[in-house]
């Protein structure tokens, strides 16, 4: 989907616009484009649940102010101030958002925004992130409310309960002291929505490459609303937004006109290539993970593990483990050399990892690890163990344990933050992470990568940096990948611009204080 104009139809719009300032007293939002107030000519979606709004007035020649029924409330904007025990920030939040529109002028959706910029700042200088989270379907709520908000929800230890009361707190390791922060909610996620309803609409946003056209127009129209262009700016993505994230910085290096300065992504997942199929090379990235897991809970009370702790276990992921693992099952000795040894590291009974092949696929370690206990892991959070509620069925019918518990409490924090400490209130549902969006989703022809535009965006900028976080306990997006990859870049992606950083923690790995703290570390130095 292109967003691009042409002079005279710029010109054209905004004559038209003249129209409908005469016929129309709906409040528009600040514009920031020429595409920003134009008029309403798609057909209606259905409402969404408790959304209110009447039929438009007016002359049957008048284009059909239908969409404006589905049409966000006007920004919020308010003064905040964040106490924390060794500071005070005075910052600016604005809950609001973005209307985009197709290049015949026509609104297609309004995509929601939480941006936070502090004051008395130079704002040429001063540095702005934009953040997202993946998904598919999934709004920005962890980033925010986990790691770079200035309010944390507590989502792990006791928190990590469905039950659990969603009270935000003050975030010390707040991203605000070194830059401002804007956190995107993708079309069909958090408030954001649709405002067209035509098919070929939604398959457009849902999709790879309209995604990523949308999120990058959205960055280059906030910067323009708020006069930042000529500020630093970064982009952070969390899982697929390992594939969003590279994606759209190469769209705004290309596209949209508009430079970066790093790209920070948190628990991504770069090429889906290597997890689907007969891929050999999945059981060697999860390895590492698996084995992580039996350690720190055989070893539970010690000092968290680290990555160096695994220095063995890489070694043989991505050496004998791979050489035997090809050889296949043709070669017994082979075969019965690598299940036992997979058996030893991750404490799964031998006979299970023989009949297997020693192959584990993310579903069946997850059972096999503490069978005998009737308990299953976590795929987000493989330490993190629950009760399967089937334990005697031949089928698995357990979910996650590490990560479907923090749904309640999130969608909650969510909207007690946008509606209560932002004062905007949005009609309709918030959507945390919504299944319609990842049901929908067009990966396209084939697994989708972004690799090469890691590539792509780290040649054509020599300044620009990257910085990678995981968690070792991670079976969604497992850390092993990501290094295996990060180490096939070219030598221009050195070590003072590439960097690979692993916590003790799962893929929200920021739930844990230690990590969280590391990796706000690791951010600031990125941009300094």
């Amino acid at each position: 989907m292109a967003f691009r104009f042409t002079a005279a139809r710029a010109m054209r719009l905004a004559a038209t616009l003249l129209v409908v300032c005469c016929i129309s007293s709906a409040g528009a939002e600040e514009a920031s484009s020429p595409t920003s107030q134009q008029p309403a000519a798609a057909t209606p979606s259905p409402s969404p649940s408790g959304q209110k709004g009447g039929a438009g007035r007016g002359p049957a020649t008048t284009p059909s102010p239908a969409p404006e029924q589905h049409r966000l409330p006007p920004d919020s904007t308010t003064q905040q101030t964040l106490a924390l025990p060794d500071r005070t920030l005075n910052f600016t939040a604005t809950a609001g958002s973005i209307r985009v529109f197709d290049d015949r002028g026509e609104p297609q959706a309004d995509i929601a925004y939480n941006s936070y910029q502090l004051d008395s700042a130079d704002r040429a200088s001063r540095p702005v992130t934009f953040l997202f989270n993946g998904g598919p379907g999934a709004s920005s709520a962890w980033l925010q409310l986990g790691a770079a908000g200035p309010w944390r929800l507590q989502i792990g230890g006791d928190g990590a309960v469905s039950s659990a009361t969603p009270d935000l707190l003050p975030n010390a390791e707040t991203w605000l002291d070194f830059t401002d922060l804007v956190f995107i909610d993708p079309v069909g996620t958090g408030y954001s929505r649709f405002v067209a309803s035509a098919e070929d609409v939604r398959k457009r946003f849902l999709s790879v490459d309209g995604d990523v056209n949308s999120i990058a127009l959205v960055i280059r129209r906030w910067l323009e609303k708020y006069d930042r262009l000529s500020s630093p700016k970064f982009v952070a993505g969390e899982s697929y937004g390992g594939i969003r994230g590279p994606k759209i910085v190469r769209n705004l290096q290309t596209q949209q006109g508009v430079g970066v300065r790093g790209l920070i992504l948190v628990s991504p997942l770069l090429d889906f290539r290597d997890f689907s199929g007969s891929s050999l090379l999945q059981y060697s990235y999860t390895l590492p993970s698996m084995a992580a897991v039996a350690r720190e809970v055989r070893e539970a009370g010690r000092a968290p593990l680290t990555r160096a702790d695994l220095a063995d276990v890489e070694r043989y992921a991505q050496g004998e483990f791979l050489t035997d693992l090809i050889k296949g099952q043709a070669d017994t000795q082979a075969a019965t050399r690598l299940a036992d040894k997979v058996a030893a590291l991750t404490g799964i009974d031998q006979a299970v990892s023989r009949r297997l092949a020693g192959r584990f696929e993310v579903g069946e370690f997850r059972r096999e690890f503490d069978r005998r206990n009737g308990r299953v892991t976590g795929r987000y959070d493989a330490s993190v163990l629950g009760f399967d509620p089937y334990p005697d069925s031949n089928s698995a019918h357990f979910g996650d344990p590490s990560g479907d518990s923090l749904m309640a409490p999130l969608t909650s924090a969510a909207v007690e933050l946008t509606t209560r400490k932002l004062n905007w209130r949005p009609d309709g549902s918030y959507h945390l992470l919504s299944e319609s969006v990842n049901r929908s989703w067009d990966f396209g022809r084939g697994p989708a990568e972004s690799i090469s535009q890691l590539r792509q965006i780290l040649a054509l900028d020599p300044k620009m940096k990257l910085l990678v976080g995981h968690g070792l306990f991670d079976l969604a997006t497992p850390y092993f990948a990501s290094k295996v990859l990060l180490d096939q870049l070219p030598a221009y992606a050195s070590p003072d611009r590439v960097k690979l950083v692993v916590y003790s923690g799962g893929h929200m790995f920021y739930s844990r204080d230690g990590a969280r703290k590391a990796f706000r570390s690791e951010v600031e130095a990125v941009m300094k």
